[in-house]
This record gives C-alpha cells, structure tokens and sequence, in this order.
C-alpha cells in the first residue's frame, strides 16, 4: 500500500515538474528551430525567444469560439501530455506514457470537430488518420523495449548493463519515422502546419484564437520534449555518461526532424498511412521476432 502511494506522489511530482520545465525547454527549442530553419532557407529568422512572444501575445487577446468547449478539449489535452511526460520522466511506464498522449492526441481531435467548421473537421479527421499511421509503431517500439529490458518502466533501464538500443535498432528507426508524423512536421503535417506560409488555413486549428490557440502551442512544446526523451531513453543504462550519451542522441533526432521538414514536400494521406504501416510492420515485426530469440 505504501509502495503504491509513494509511486503515485513520485510520479505526481514528477508531472508538476513535467509542466514547469517542458514549456520551458520546448519554448527554446521552438526558437531555435526556427532559426536553424531559417539558416537552411538562406534567411537570418526570428528571435530565438519569438515562439514566447507568440503564445504571450494569445494569452493576452479574448477567445473567439464557435462552440465554447474546445478551450476545455485543449486544456484537457494539456493536462494529459503533462501527465504522460511526468509517468515518462519520473521512471514510470513507457507503454501507460504512449496511451495517456494518445489521450491528448483524440482530446485535440475533439476540440478541433467542436467548432463544426469544414476546415477545422477537415483538419480533425487528417489528425485522426496520422494517429491510425503511427500508434502501431509507437506501442510495437513500447513491447521491444519491454523484451529489450524486462519491464516498461524507465527507471530499469538505469540497471541494465548494456543500453537498449544494442538489441532494439530496427524498432529505433522505425520509431523516427514515425515521430515525424506524432511531431506533425512535413511530409506528414497534413492536419496542420506550423509554418505559416504553407497554408492559408490552418486544419484543426483554423477556429481557435487567444487562450485556446496558446495551449495548442504550449502543448506542442510539451510533445516535443517528451518524444525526444522517447528517443534518448533507447541509450540509457546502469552509467552516468550514458545520460549524455541520451542527450545528444535526442538533439540529433531534433536536427533531423528539422531538416526532413526542410526537405520534403508534402504527401498525400493515403500515402502516410502505407508507409508508416508498413514500417511498422517491417522494423516492429522484425526486431519482435529477433527478440524472441535472443
């Protein structure tokens, strides 16, 4: 009884924690991402505190609502990537961390369809498709790391005496491919854009304004750091370095999502779907099958 309670505050504290520093951290990321983006474009790019001034600037403005409920969606939403970040980085459950942002993912979907505008259901119904394309990788990467390690819980990996990576390569790669989708970057941002000049209406987003606009950008900086923790926990094991090694293999997966948003051209759903099946079924189904022999 007592275990449970002191996993339930550990894992409480963690999330508070989760929802202090994650915006924090993804707002820089955000701004730097734009300026590296724009160094690959030839331009100088904002400022590196830009993506603030943007969500400062929404707070401050009145919402503009159709139904009057997809502020609620989304701060529910909020609510769950905060406690999926915190079960991830207090050593908690890879696999409950997945299903609670799927959570946020379908609360996002349902504030998009609540304004009952043809773009923004549109938008919802694409955001619906990119979740079909990548939930199967992202819980076939969860039961690898499970047969890799023993267990789903993040903490374990701080025991083992290799990282999981050594027998997880095929679920790893198609885990970044994936993420390009769950980080709606192109070629898969096709329920919304966070380039402005790609699209003059924005899919879901196209009828939130002020507040309910903010939390779908502090939401995003949210997802951001916790996929990229996703991604660095693969080089975790019983060795200090190895928390660095995590570091910069996760700001290298940020660089690369970067530059493939760069470089690619948007495709159609059809096209996301299969391939990012497809993938999963070829990288998951594989490393499965060579787990179950090693």
């Amino acid at each position: 009884m007592w275990l449970i309670t002191d996993k339930f505050l550990f894992t409480l504290l963690g999330t508070v924690v989760f929802a202090v520093l994650a915006p924090i951290v993804g707002c820089l990321l955000a701004g730097l991402e734009r300026k590296v983006s724009a160094r690959m474009q030839g331009r100088v790019g904002p400022p590196l505190l830009q993506p603030y001034y943007d969500v400062r600037k929404l707070i401050a403005k009145d919402d503009v609502t159709v139904s009057g409920v997809d502020g609620i969606y989304m701060t529910c939403a909020l609510i769950f990537v905060a406690f999926a970040g915190g079960i991830f980085f207090s050593g908690g459950n890879l696999l409950m961390s997945a299903f609670i942002v799927t959570m946020a993912a379908l609360f996002f979907i349902m504030a998009a369809y609540s304004s009952r505008s043809p773009f923004a259901e549109l938008g919802a119904g694409r955001e619906s498709l990119q979740v079909m394309s990548y939930e199967p990788m992202v819980l076939l990467m969860a039961v690898c790391f499970f047969m890799a390690s023993g267990s789903f819980n993040i903490g374990e990996a701080f025991w083992l005496r290799m990282p999981v990576i050594c027998y997880t390569i095929p679920a790893f790669i198609g885990f970044l491919f994936v993420l390009t989708i769950k980080l709606r970057k192109s070629p898969f941002d096709l329920s919304t854009s966070h380039h402005a000049h790609q699209e003059l209406v924005r899919g879901t987003t196209t009828e939130m304004s002020g507040k309910t606009l903010a939390k779908v950008e502090i939401m995003h900086w949210c997802e951001t750091v916790l996929f990229l923790g996703w991604a660095g926990v693969f080089f975790i094991w019983g060795n200090p370095v190895s928390i660095v090694i995590a570091v910069v293999v996760a700001l290298a997966t940020w660089f690369l999502e970067i530059w493939i948003d760069n470089n690619f051209a948007r495709v159609k759903w059809q096209a996301m779907l299969k391939w990012a099946w497809i993938v999963a079924l070829v990288c998951g189904g594989i490393n499965i099958v060579l787990l179950a022999f090693i």
